[in-house]
């Protein structure tokens, strides 16, 4: 088990290797002032600065630095000692976002729905749980509630066999909400552990999608009032500070119970992740850097941070 987290680190620490490596030269401009006299003001607004184009926000920006200072001002520092600073002043704002994702500690069949824009890793991060839960031996059954796109349910029904899940799909322009409800039904009447649902994405007309989801909602629901346990929000660390616009579309109408965060090795702003998790009321419960299976892994706030600034954990 241990060398299985050793080997997830060195993976987060190389997919958020584009955001660390331009973080490290930023703070290494701005460690070598701070190695040449104490920390001031103009040495804090500088690395405030940095941490905006690292995405992380200007709210945010501003209470790291502030926390940053209040454990280094007035004295002069070693470069490792600004990243370990940073480190933990970014781990203290999102240690309190970080959030827990277990279907198998839960009501059987636990219903999880993912929601989130097309292209997101909507899919992918649906067929790379149903591999891990199949890996613990759970019965699975997945759910292609996308059903405008014959692409996506074929994608799904790829995952689906991969991992060695049941699959639920039905044709083109079929009722999402209906295949849900069957979904559900199938997974009370047969004994699943787990019912994955996908759902469409398109943001063309807003108000339509939220509409569909939330009629998927209401007919789930009508087989177990608990039901979806999970609603699940992926999001795509490559769209920068969009990711907080689709945060607020989803939030505000879907429920949503925990985020997503995925292709953090495939931007050079993986600092989004901290404005998102403060603009959301849901806590961050995975992180993908990659697009194997073992690249979705629980989100861990001290772990991301160090990997952020270029530290290994």
């Amino acid at each position: 088990m241990a060398e299985q987290k050793k080997g997830w680190f060195q993976r987060l620490t190389a997919g958020l290797s584009r955001t660390s490596r331009e973080m490290t030269e930023q703070v290494t401009q701005v460690a070598t002032s701070f190695t040449k006299k104490p920390l001031d003001q103009e040495q804090l607004d500088q690395l405030e600065e940095m941490l905006i184009e690292a995405d992380l926000g200007p709210h945010a920006a501003a209470r790291i630095a502030e926390a940053f200072g209040k454990a280094r001002f007035g004295k002069a520092s070693s470069e490792d000692e600004v990243k370990e600073a940073l480190a933990e002043a970014v781990a203290a704002e999102l240690t309190p976002r970080q959030g827990e994702f277990d279907p198998l500690s839960g009501p059987r069949p636990y219903v999880v729905m993912f929601v989130g824009v097309n292209g997101s890793g909507k899919t992918t991060t649906l067929g790379k749980i149903a591999a891990d839960l199949r890996a613990k031996g759970a019965k699975v059954l997945i759910a292609a509630g996308d059903t405008f796109r014959a692409a996506a349910v074929e994608q799904l029904k790829v995952w689906a066999e991969r991992a060695g899940a049941d699959f639920l799909s039905k044709p083109t322009g079929s009722d999402s909400a209906a295949l849900a409800f069957e979904a559900v039904e199938k997974g009370k009447a047969e004994g699943y552990d787990v019912v994955l649902i996908d759902t469409a994405g398109r943001l063309q007309n807003k108000q339509d999608l939220m509409n569909e989801l939330l009629k998927v909602i209401r007919v789930v629901k009508k087989v177990d009032a608990e039901a979806p346990h999970e609603t699940l929000l992926v999001l795509d660390a490559t769209v920068g500070r969009n990711a907080l616009a689709q945060e607020k579309i989803f939030g505000n109408q879907v429920g949503v119970s925990g985020i997503v965060m995925t292709k953090l090795d495939g931007t050079a702003r993986g600092g989004v992740l901290v404005p998102v998790a403060h603009a959301s009321d849901s806590p961050i419960k995975l992180i993908g850097v990659g697009e194997g299976i073992d690249d979705l892994q629980p989100f861990d706030a001290r772990a991301f941070s160090r990997s952020l600034v270029g530290l290994e954990n």
